[in-house]
């Protein structure tokens, strides 16, 4: 998770302690949307806890979030005061899910999780390098070198919440920062031109007058030299020299102050559940784990491999056939499987998104900390496609088997179908539920993906059936360490030995890993959950309707309102087999 879809739920999909109370079993159908949920909507996306012309980067500080806080405090108030069982469905939906966003600011703010604007592949500066993406007009080039000018006030603003972070011991753990020094090496350069932020400058729109591209290429140049490259010499010295030092020993969040009620609520949060405890979905995961472990070894006993399940780990891990030779090689291999996946979704999807997909390499500034890939989407507003990144770094821990698997998460139909087709709902639902992201519903659903491309015949060799295994099981063993993580004083060293034999992930993945599920307590938990939640619907569905269910209907009910919490998702499929079932 995490991009596009990380970048979102880093800034807004924060602790919060949510119970559902509303079911969706009855649903009035009373026309148009109720007037006094649509009034607090509008004052919902209306409300500006700072302007935002005097921080371009954003406003990180404590009155910030306390304004937010207090705002949805009010709103919840009002909100409560509303009888949902007048409402239509889509309007029921909505009140449950502004009620979800704003109980997350309340607990955004209780927690203080703007103490620590960090993760393992992620981060207050390393999100910087999100901002520099093409440039198609001079409104954005203007815009673009604001935010440039603004960086020692959005430097200045997270030092402070950092240190006030390390004096209440909510620091990240010491080890998380191992190689750290790679997301801000790389952009303290002597030459400008060599600048990663100065690469939008390179190819400026067509129409800028001749006056106004040298306006441009110069103010470029000097916010680069004077003012981007000084402040990651800031932001090494902070890290290096004071904030590195000083952070925690202990790896699980429960060491810290408040940590195991924290835990449970990302628990909560994460899983769009109160139902589980971290007891609970750790043996969640060791089912999983041994329930695909014996899925894999009837491919190893297909393919006659003589040796253990070890030995047949370390064949793919070190077989060349297995890997691409160069970049370019890896990115082809990606955009061929990407096209195979597109060619099927007419047989699987009633309604697929307007906005194209590219597919290019994960940007070299931020390329050592991710895993494999990433979807990076874009509103339905901005002319710029949604990508699927491909980590071309380090190519020998990039496995081709699990190439397929990865590519329909990432791409079609996982995260581009579901982010481009929420975005694209229009006016049908509220603009805060069109930028909505949940980890359950979206990393479910992506997981659900790699599951379906069974089906769609993306999997071509026995290689690649197992492929999609070790991403199974990769998730399944993620319920088992972060819980083990946060919840069960587990070691660093205890996490990558059991990932590692259990998965055939690079050793290079099975680390970076690692240190996401330290850095980010209980995200890792969406996927399984979510997925699980899928398929226990999809077989409902196909059991209860027989030779009457229809995938394409299926796949509609999941994806036509949006993003949802797991409960909604089963209420509006529980309803879809009920009218089914009539007709």
């Amino acid at each position: 998770m995490k991009k596009y879809k990380y970048f979102l739920i880093l800034f807004s999909c924060l602790a919060f302690v949510f119970t559902i109370g509303q079911g969706f079993s009855a649903v009035p159908e009373n026309g148009g949307p109720n007037p006094e949920l649509a009034a607090i909507i509008d004052s919902y996306h209306s409300f500006r806890s700072y302007n935002r012309d005097d921080f371009p980067l954003g406003n990180f500080t404590k009155e910030r979030y306390k304004k937010d806080a207090d705002f949805a405090t009010e709103l919840l108030k009002k909100l409560d005061k509303i009888d949902a069982s007048t409402l239509s469905e889509t309007d029921r939906i909505s009140l449950t899910l502004l009620q979800f966003v704003l109980k997350d600011k309340i607990a955004f703010y209780k927690y203080e999780r703007y103490l620590n604007p960090l993760l393992s592949d992620s981060g207050f500066h390393l999100n910087l390098n999100y901002r520099a993406r093409p440039l198609t007009n001079y409104w954005q080039t203007r815009e673009y070198l604001k935010a440039l000018n603004a960086m020692p006030q959005f430097v200045d603003v997270h030092f402070e919440n950092l240190r006030a972070g390390l004096k209440k011991g909510v620091s990240q753990p010491k080890i998380m920062f191992v190689g750290y020094e790679s997301t801000y090496d790389d952009h303290i350069v002597t030459d400008f031109n060599e600048s990663f932020f100065y690469k939008p400058f390179k190819n400026l729109p067509p129409d800028l007058t001749t006056q106004q591209r040298d306006s441009v290429l110069a103010a470029a140049q000097e916010v680069i030299s004077l003012t981007v490259v000084p402040q990651f010499k800031r932001i090494k010295a902070f890290f290096e020299d004071e904030y590195i030092p000083n952070t925690r020993d202990a790896i699980g969040i429960s060491a810290t102050p408040d940590g195991a009620e924290f835990y449970q609520d990302r628990i909560n949060f994460y899983t769009t559940s109160t139902e589980y405890t971290a007891k609970d979905i750790h043996e969640i995961g060791l089912k999983e784990v041994a329930r695909i472990k014996a899925k894999m070894a009837k491919i190893i006993e297909k393919l006659e491999f003589k040796g253990s399940f070890a030995d047949f780990l370390l064949f793919l891990r070190s077989d060349p056939q297995f890997y691409a030779t160069s970049p370019k090689e890896l990115l082809m291999i990606a955009r061929d499987m990407a096209k195979r996946a597109d060619a099927q979704l007419p047989r699987y999807f009633k309604t697929l998104p307007r906005k194209p997909y590219g597919v290019a390499p994960v940007p070299d500034a931020i390329a050592p900390k991710y895993t494999g890939g990433r979807y990076v989407g874009t509103s339905s507003e901005s002319t710029d496609p949604g990508y699927y990144w491909v980590n071309t770094y380090d190519l020998p821990s990039r496995t081709l088997y699990t190439l397929p698997a990865l590519t329909v998460h990432e791409a079609m139909p996982g995260h581009h179908l579901q982010v481009a087709l929420n975005n694209e709902l229009g006016d049908s639902i509220p603009r805060f539920r069109r930028n909505l992201y949940l980890s359950a519903y979206g990393e479910g659903w992506g997981l659900y993906s790699e599951f379906l491309a069974s089906e769609m015949g993306m999997y071509t060799t026995p290689y690649e059936e197992f492929g999609q295994l070790t991403y199974e099981m990769w998730r399944a063993c993620r319920l088992v360490v972060d819980t083990g993580i946060h919840a069960m004083n587990w070691t660093r060293d205890e996490v990558v030995n059991y990932m590692a034999s259990n998965t055939a992930l690079s050793l290079h993945e099975v680390n970076t890993e690692a240190d996401r599920y330290i850095s980010w307590p209980g995200q890792a938990l969406s996927y399984k959950i979510g997925e699980l939640k899928i398929r226990e619907l999809r077989i409902k569905a196909e059991q209860e309707l027989g030779q009457e269910f229809d995938i394409r209907d299926f796949h509609e009910v999941i994806l036509e309102q949006g993003t949802v919490t797991l409960a909604i998702l089963e209420e509006r499929i529980n309803n879809y087999i009920l009218k089914a079932k009539s007709e």
